[in-house]
């Protein structure tokens, strides 16, 4: 390709001139191509790799230099010889004439830099090349990599860096190369290449460790291998994008989310690093993001805009607190650098001036923010104070417009909407500013007017207080609201507060009854997404409403399971508050719908907080607090189960092993983490944990589980089994007391672990949350967060590894592949499914991949995908003509005709060619043309048009055997056939003779439909094609030759009688169509069946002696020559086969000659030149129109086409020969790995997942 001309210093240093002329110099790279330049070339070749020279990607340059000059420009360079060569003709053509015009040097410098300037321009014109942030350097880099491991244009590199590989015990250098799919290697020293590729989807763990000779290490463990990595410049750097990606491929294998580059990312700054590419940007700028959104609790669609050091002056204590301001598209949040001393967040829609003040030398560059509740903060020390406020301003304006456009909105709709609402309905009232006090509430039915509905949290509608109860609680209970407005007046209210340790003492010390919902809100970040929702959850409910689905048949079955201890709960007001918060969010998020637990939680949320408040207190619990923990497979609360592992055998390491042994981690985590001890513990004790939950974050449970275990040490390590550990750690819990609960004792009913002892002493709630602080404070988040992801690797590839086993399982009964042989083709498919997500498909890889679905359904390939695992995989597979036919199998497999094949409907079709009898493998090969063509034109639209049009022109009685299916099999349920894996071979043999017995009998071949002469005529094709590349292909040719004529001849007998038989009805007139063709199916199979019986026995004849016979044994046929063919061609009525499905054969081809009677063809396919007869086969000229060339009478039966077939022994051997599945698999995965150019495959992996 052209590029701009740069300086070369030394033109012959490191390569070889080819040719010259006195302008131009076309150069080779020593080490490149035949001869290799010996011991120089192999030096040349390691420096272009361990330097990252741009000539491993292009060893041909062209440069230019003025006879006169030692200067060199380099002007154009080429992957190879053939592009190189191009350039050149064309400068030789163009430019050499025009140059030797010029006088001066100078000016043919300038002429030739001009032209290659306007050549790239023009170039880049055409084919439209987008403006990206990319660097040159960049895109060369990609295009090197794209060009070592043959990737596509799809497949964005993010970054490389320089590193060791350990293969063996020998270090290999080159460059580690990160891309959104994929991690590979290249090295290349001293002639020896070293290529490997990982998929991110494929790793186990990835991490990074130290030892005495490797201070730096990064080890990459798939399922079957661990590679090691080493002498990193920055291995930091390195790590942290490796999780980000492999993040990133573990989100897309559990909820289906591909990675979507951000094209809102400013442009790349002069200063910047020239390597860094802009989805390396795109990633880094995600991960500081993800990291202010986890500091400061904000929504997750907030973008981090940057941050700087300064100072904030504190009212409280007089102080300037040394710290970092960060500024985001809705938000200022600031952070002091002593951890916990202060922190603060400002959103911008309350925020009302912006000014700088005047500078000192006590508080340089000073900025203050007021805002709506009238406090004003100063920030001072700001390095570029005057861009800091220009970005605020433009937020600023960014959020007003917001604000207006809202405010517009809602007045619309309360306008037009007001008298909708019924005034005698019960009502919510909804306060969008709760903290800063609301103007006005708007009021909602949400529901008919027979349900109440409530108004306030229900905790204040069902507080019952007993007259003597009042003096010591209340009291105390009544100092502690005081602290919290004492708090409030000197540290500010609201969202804008200053949070301190003073502020987290408090929390310690418990909320207020009636604060909580308020400070529930305020410290898990919900108020701000419902403030900036307003009227967002009254839509949802008013749309969820009445609809009905899985989710809500869930909800209503649990709704009465709900903390029913509680009288808010035990009357139909708190029952259908939580039905409609629970309905809601289901309708919000169906990827996580309804998860049990989540009602125990809501249940308390309402009781404490108003109705929409609770619904986003849920909102942010699920998808931000606790991610992943409520979805289908509960994988957030798995992975925390393994954090918690890790963090017992750091804490705890006397008991870790003894719970090991015992497995009461697992048992115990779930419960306590999925109900945030609400399930576990006392009520009023419960509470105080999510007190401090919606505070301090997760930490806050590992840390008090953490103090449970050690609160039990002793008594744990004397159990003898799990049974035991659980009743200790449940009397523990249930002794959990909180002595200024203002509340009426409420009956604790979760079950009871108790035995005939003592009861457990009781424990104080506080005491307990203050000992965990004490004891295990020290578990930071951000630990926790690179603990997460370790375990999240893990627990993901377990769960697809389960789905692998389910699957194998559920169909191992019904195919005579073993459990190892299904497992290795499930991970082909698989394979061949992730592989479309990553470089797209003819369909969208979201409609084939639904993890909600049973294990059978959740992946599925579409007709592209089938037809690379069908030349991987399937015997009758051969190179070019490969695909009609496998997409003539995918139509016949696809039961459902959805488009889309399941692992199920892919093994049945495999099954048959691997493992089926020459009966079934024919019946298939006949099946396959039974169905009728679809043009682009008639594609369907849906699965149900599909089979109507499949199904429309068949009469009843043979549309049963149409295609090889066994809908039985596929609507049943699937505990059918979830058994355990059995080693004793009897009972596999029982349940494969329980299978067989569960399902109808198959189509008797009697049942089939007839072969018209367009689907023949396919047919015929589909032979040749299969046995193109055949060692046997000779043969095969002249048997397939004769069976075809064999055929041909039938057909016309066929033909005849049918004929004959409508001109007898015709005359008769009285008898109907169905009658007369009874008598012919009743009469045919004896009869040909039985020429064919005597063929298949040896007794071969040549065709005409097999007419004469047949001809001879049909009485009312005597008189008929088959030479003689009748000129009516006209419709018949007892045909199969509709016309509209005999037109539909598009495809011209030389068969279109066997028209009524015509025997040129079968003289053709009978001739000795088998070359001359497969270009006929295949030639897809001339013939003569539809309308004329297709007989419509002319049709054959399966019986006719299997008994023909047998008639031939090289067929025979064909169909019967036995096919190897172990070595089909392994050849599969070998092509899988070389199968795109310059691939090495022994240093090439790709580690197949389940």
């Amino acid at each position: 390709m052209w590029v701009s001309p740069e300086d070369v210093l030394l033109a012959g240093a490191l390569w070889i001139t080819e040719r010259a002329n006195p302008y131009f110099i076309l150069q080779k790279r020593k080490g490149h191509g035949d001869g290799g330049g010996g011991l120089a070339g192999l030096l040349v070749g390691t420096l272009d790799v361990v330097l990252d020279s741009s000539a491993r990607v292009a060893p041909y340059r062209i440069l230019y230099q003025t006879p006169d000059s030692l200067s060199y420009w380099i002007i154009a360079h080429g992957t190879s010889r053939k592009e190189i060569t191009e350039h050149w003709e064309w400068l030789e053509h163009n430019l050499l004439q025009t140059l030797s015009i010029f006088e001066n040097e100078n000016d043919i410098t300038t002429f030739v830099k001009g032209k290659v300037q306007g050549i790239i321009a023009e170039y880049s014109k055409n084919q439209d090349i987008k403006d990206d942030d990319d660097t040159d350097k960049f895109k060369e880099v990609s295009a090197k990599f794209r060009k070592l491991f043959g990737m596509p244009e799809e497949e964005k590199l993010v970054n490389y860096y320089s590193c060791s590989y350990w293969k063996g015990k020998v270090p290999r250098q080159g460059w580690l190369y990160l891309s959104i799919n994929h991690l590979c290697f290249y090295s290349h020293l001293l002639g020896k290449e070293v290529k490997l590729v990982v998929r991110w989807a494929d790793i186990t763990q990835l991490e990074k460790s130290a030892t005495l000779l490797l201070p730096d290490v990064i080890k990459v463990s798939t399922r079957s291998n661990e590679h090691v990595f080493s002498v990193f410049l920055n291995i930091n750097e390195t790590f942290k994008l490796a999780e980000q990606l492999a993040n990133i491929a573990m989100r897309q294998l559990l909820d289906n989310k591909g990675f979507e580059q951000d094209r809102s990312l400013p442009k790349l700054k002069k200063k910047s690093p020239k390597k860094v590419s802009a989805l390396k940007r795109d990633l880094d700028a995600r991960a500081k993001s993800e990291r202010y959104r986890a500091l400061f609790r904000l929504p997750k669609d907030e973008k981090l805009d940057g941050h700087t050091d300064c100072t904030l002056w504190t009212p409280f204590n007089k102080m300037h607190i040394l710290g970092q301001m960060f500024v985001s598209t809705n938000y200022i949040c600031f952070t002091s650098k002593e951890e916990t001393l202060c922190s603060l967040i400002i959103p911008l829609r309350e925020v009302t001036i912006v000014e700088k003040a005047d500078s000192s030398n006590v508080l340089p560059s000073p900025l203050s923010i007021s805002t709506k509740n009238r406090m004003t903060f100063l920030f001072a020390n700001l390095k570029d104070r005057d861009f800091l406020v220009q970005r605020i301003s433009d937020f600023l304006q960014q959020t007003t417009s917001k604000i207006c456009l809202e405010k517009e909105l809602n007045g619309s709709f309360n306008s037009s909407d007001d008298e909708v609402y019924s005034q005698h309905g019960s009502v919510l009232s909804s306060s969008p500013q709760h903290s800063s006090g609301s103007e006005t509430e708007r009021t909602f039915n949400l529901n008919d007017t027979s349900v109440p509905t409530a108004t306030e949290a229900l905790m204040t509608m069902y507080r019952r207080r007993s007259p003597e109860e009042f003096n010591p609680k209340l009291a105390k209970e009544f100092l502690k609201e005081q602290g919290w407005k004492n708090h409030f007046a000197e540290y500010g209210e609201g969202v804008c507060m200053y949070r301190t340790e003073k502020t987290k003492e408090l929390v310690l010390k418990g909320i207020p009854e009636s604060m909580r919902g308020e400070l529930w809100l305020l410290f898990s970040g919900a108020i701000n997404e419902m403030t900036t929702h307003p009227g967002y959850y009254e839509d949802l409910v008013e749309k969820s409403m009445g609809k009905y689905n899985l989710a809500t048949e869930e909800i209503e079955r649990d709704l009465h399971r709900s903390l029913p201890e509680h009288p808010a709960f035990q009357n139909e007001m708190g029952i259908a508050a939580l039905r409609r918060v629970l309905t809601a969010y289901a309708f919000r998020n169906p990827n996580i719908g309804y998860c049990q637990a989540m009602n125990i939680v809501t249940s308390v949320l309402l009781l404490y907080a108003k109705e929409e408040e609770a619904f986003w207190l849920l909102v942010v619990l699920c998808e931000r607090m606790l991610p992943d923990y409520y979805n289908t497979r509960v994988v957030g609360a798995l992975v925390d189960q393994g954090v918690f592992e890790e963090l017992a055998r750091e804490y705890v390491p006397q008991l870790y092993d003894c719970m090991q042994d015992l497995g009461v981690i697992s048992t115990i985590s779930l419960s306590w983490f999925l109900t945030l001890f609400l399930s576990v513990m006392p009520f009023e004790s419960a509470v105080v944990v999510v007190d401090c939950f919606f505070y301090d974050g997760i930490k806050v449970i590992f840390q008090l589980a953490l103090s449970v275990l050690h609160a039990n040490i002793h008594q744990l390590l004397g159990c003898k089994d799990d049974g035991e550990a659980m009743t200790v750690l449940g009397r523990y819990l249930d002794s959990v007391t909180n002595k200024d609960s203002t509340l009426p004792p409420i009956p604790h009913l979760h079950s009871l672990l108790t035995d005939n002892g003592e009861p457990h002493p009781e424990v104080d709630i506080f005491k307990l949350v203050c000992n965990s602080y004490e004891k295990f404070g020290s578990i930071r988040a951000d630990v926790i967060e690179q603990m997460r992801f370790k375990q999240r690797l893990r627990v993901i590839q377990t769960i697809e590894d389960t789905t692998k086993r389910n699957v194998v399982r559920t169909i191992v009964t019904e195919t005579a592949f073993s459990i190892d042989e299904l497992e290795e083709l499930f991970v082909l498919f698989k394979t061949e499914h992730l592989t479309s997500c990553y470089w797209g498909g003819s369909s969208n890889p979201t409609e084939r991949h639904d993890p909600s679905l049973p294990y059978l359904e959740q992946y599925r390939i579409d007709v592209e995908q089938f037809k690379g695992l069908f030349n991987l995989l399937f015997p009758w597979a051969n190179g070019a003509h490969s695909d009609p036919l496998a997409a003539r199998v995918f139509r016949l497999l696809d039961e459902n005709a959805d488009g889309l094949l399941n692992f199920r409907e892919f093994i049945n079709g495999l099954g048959v060619l691997y493992h089926g009898d020459l009966t079934e493998k024919l019946k298939l090969l006949y099946q396959m043309h039974v169905l009728p063509e679809l043009s682009a034109e008639q594609e369907p639209d849906s699965a149900f048009e599909a089979t109507q049009y499949f199904f429309e022109d068949i009469t009843p009685e043979t549309s049963i055997g149409l295609t090889y299916r066994l809908k039985q099999n596929y609507d049943q349920p699937f505990v059918n056939f979830t058994v355990k894996k059995l080693n004793t071979p009897d009972y596999r043999h029982y349940l494969k003779l329980w299978n067989q017995e569960t399902k109808p009998k198959r189509e008797n071949t009697k049942d089939l439909p007839k072969l018209n002469q367009s689907q023949f005529i396919e047919l015929c094709k589909t032979l040749y094609s299969m046995f193109s590349e055949d060692a046997a292909e000779q043969e095969l040719y002249h048997a397939t030759a004769t069976v075809t004529s064999l055929l041909l001849e039938m057909g016309e007998v066929g033909k005849l009688f049918t004929s004959c038989t409508r001109k007898e009805r015709s005359i008769a007139g009285k008898t109907e169509m169905s009658t007369s063709t009874t008598r012919f199916s009743d009469l045919k199979p004896s009869q040909e069946g039985r020429d064919m019986g005597d063929a298949a026995h040896g007794n071969k004849s040549s065709p005409c002696e097999e007419e004469k016979a047949g001809s001879d044994q049909l009485p009312p046929m005597q008189d008929i020559k088959l030479e003689e063919s009748p000129k009516d061609t006209g419709t018949s009525s007892a045909m199969l086969i509709s016309d509209d499905e005999t037109r539909d054969d598009t495809s011209m081809s030389s068969y279109s000659v066997l028209s009524a009677g015509s025997h040129e063809l079968e003289e053709k396919l009978q001739c000795e030149d088998i070359a001359d007869d497969t270009v006929l086969i295949r030639s897809g000229a001339g013939g003569l129109p539809h309308s004329t060339s297709i007989d419509k009478d002319w049709a054959i039966t399966f019986e006719q086409f299997l008994a023909s077939v047998l008639t031939e022994q090289a067929l025979v051997l064909y169909f019967e020969r036995p096919v190897e599945v172990g070595a089909s698999i392994t050849n599969a995965k070998n092509k899988r790995k070389i199968r795109r150019p310059l691939l090495s495959a022994s240093d090439y992996e790709i580690s197949l997942s389940g």
